[in-house]
């Protein structure tokens, strides 16, 4: 957000207009009717903005806050004249963020792989005591686990579209609660695992390594199960080969929230089938305990992108979103059942419960990378590089025929150059969300070279194999086809 007294002669929404809108004026004119905590919303009533706040004799903001100056006024006014330019988010510097330690939190959730043996046993102790909890307890690590999916109904999957983080942030609350509640680790706090970093060792040790099923849940899931998980060789092995470092550096280089959430969205479903057979099934996921410390990284990425993008409140997040914002702001579509809590009520959950993330030392915010596209707007000036990626969507996939997880695997004369997981229950149908976007489309990127003047080929491979074979045949999926872009930055 530029500082300086003189006009800016290119302003964006991102970097620059967004923060001209004070928490009070967003709430005092969507009362009436008027969005200004939204860039189509304040790109509509542009003109009508800069009216009403034109020096000397401005009507808003409303007294006592002060009226823009005429530097601001004439910022504006560039910004309608350069055709209202969204423009990139400059990321919130590190030394700002002193506010957030204004009040330490009373949370500090740590890198699982940072934690002293003292802090390890406690968490021993939680997990343990959770464990040994009767399954018809609220607090018991079954009740908990099984709030995921199996043993529904009701069944309950926010995967796949904007409610997937809130929803699974709401999560995390009353497990990390359930820990704190057993004798002597009032101040536990749930750590993370860093997915792109390996698999602590005690973390294959009890009670961390495997969850025996109490009781029968369906879906095949009988008393007795045992969850599985790769070693952790296996499961660096995969990471790698998903890409998932790359894919979460590009989720936090976005400035809009949807290009971030596609790109987290990815990561998570690769990174549940990298961790093994139990973590790769929706049915069953939460059981492994690394889906706990699986989810939290997922969060405390999700939390930083929001300091970044100077978004942890709910106005400021909104400034990030293009579009609909009905699944934030509207009681029609922002529950998050079977919590209370709904989507615009997590954007500053962290801080509510007085919480946070701590990151590592050698962590700084990611740039901002330049979005890239297989179309743009013709009203704007884009660039073309000979060596960009090419984006590969596989387009149309019908998962509702598809029981469970699956990888589609592009190929390029016959080998595989690139694959993406999509995590799914075992009966997608039993989902109402899962109905409401049955067909979906896949993006993969690759280098040009990689599929240059080859035959290019798609395969569904499910996640679990023993129950209709190692491939599934398109046909059965609704008969995809593969469109290839050049990208447009």
């Amino acid at each position: 957000m530029s500082t300086t007294e003189d006009p800016v002669k290119n302003p964006t929404w991102m970097a620059d207009i967004r923060f001209y809108f004070t928490t009070d004026d967003v709430n005092h004119m969507r009362k009436g009717g008027i969005e200004l905590g939204t860039y189509e919303g304040v790109k509509e009533n542009a003109v009508r903005v800069y009216g009403v706040t034109l020096p000397p004799n401005a009507s808003m903001p409303l007294d006592p806050a002060p009226k823009w100056s005429q530097a601001r006024s004439d910022t504006f006014m560039n910004w309608i004249l350069n055709g209202h330019p969204y423009g990139t988010a400059v990321p919130q510097p590190l030394s700002l963020r002193a506010a957030f330690a204004a009040a330490p939190a009373q949370r500090l959730r740590k890198d699982v792989s940072s934690l002293h043996q003292d802090e390890i046993d406690t968490l021993k102790l939680a997990f343990s005591g959770i464990l040994s909890l009767p399954p018809e307890d609220p607090k018991s690590y079954f009740a908990l686990a099984g709030t995921h999916w199996l043993p529904g109904p009701p069944y309950y999957c926010l995967h796949h579209e904007n409610r997937y983080n809130p929803w699974h942030r709401n999560y995390l609350q009353p497990f990390e609660t359930a820990l704190r509640s057993i004798p002597g680790c009032e101040n536990v706090a749930l750590p993370y695992w860093d997915i792109t970093a390996p698999i602590p060792d005690f973390l294959y040790q009890a009670p961390f390594d495997k969850f025996t099923l109490p009781r029968d849940i369906g879906g095949g899931f009988n008393r007795g199960y045992v969850t599985q998980r790769n070693s952790a060789a296996d499961v660096a092995s995969e990471v790698a080969q998903f890409g998932i470092p790359d894919t979460i550096k590009k989720a936090m280089g976005q400035s809009v929230w949807g290009d971030f959430n596609s790109f987290i969205i990815r990561a998570h479903d690769n990174g549940h089938v990298s961790c093994g057979p139990t973590m790769g099934d929706q049915s069953v996921a939460a059981y492994d305990p690394i889906f706990w410390l699986f989810h939290a990284n997922l969060d405390r990425l999700w939390w930083k992108w929001q300091q970044d993008m100077q978004a942890t409140n709910l106005n400021k997040f909104l400034s990030t979103i293009r579009g609909s914002t009905v699944w934030l702001l509207n009681s029609a579509f922002n529950m998050l059942p079977p919590f209370s809590e709904t989507a615009d009520k997590t954007i500053d959950l962290i801080a509510q419960y007085n919480a946070d993330y701590v990151h590592p030392l050698n962590e700084t915010q990611a740039p901002m990378l330049r979005r890239a596209f297989g179309s743009l707007p013709a009203a704007g000036l884009h660039e073309l590089h000979s060596s960009d990626k090419v984006s590969v969507r596989v387009k149309g996939i019908d998962r509702l025929n598809i029981p469970g997880s699956f990888v589609v695997h592009l190929q390029a004369n016959g080998a595989t150059v690139a694959r993406q997981a999509f995590f799914q229950a075992d009966d997608p149908n039993a989902c109402s969300a899962c109905v409401k976007q049955g067909k979906v489309d896949i993006d993969l990127e690759v280098d040009l070279d990689q599929v240059r003047g080859k035959q290019l080929g798609v395969v569904l491979e499910p996640v679990s194999p023993n129950r209709i074979g190692r491939t599934f045949p398109l046909s059965s999926a609704g008969n995809p086809t593969i469109n290839v872009r050049l990208l447009l930055q």
